[in-house]
């Protein structure tokens, strides 16, 4: 899987949480939660559906990690050995 292709699974994740987004409005480095205004069981929702996506388990203890869209593609990118 290509980091593309991360991402891409993760913008479809969001669309199901918040399918008013527009992912092209979307800043990589800002936090998911303030651009969209997610709660946090909007959010653990979101992080359920990446992980359903993409195979990739995502431990409770990483949650504080992934805020942005750029940290959580990174992410998944490390756990996929993708480059």
């Amino acid at each position: 899987m290509t980091r593309d292709e991360l991402r891409a699974h993760v913008l479809a994740a969001l669309s199901g949480i918040a399918p008013e987004a527009d992912p092209a409005s979307l800043r990589g480095s800002v936090a998911l939660r303030d651009q969209l205004d997610l709660d946090s069981m909007d959010f653990l929702n979101f992080l359920i559906a990446v992980h359903q996506r993409t195979g990739v388990e995502i431990p409770e203890a990483d949650y504080g990690k992934l805020s942005t869209l750029d940290q959580l593609v990174a992410y998944l990118s490390r756990k996929t050995g993708t480059k």
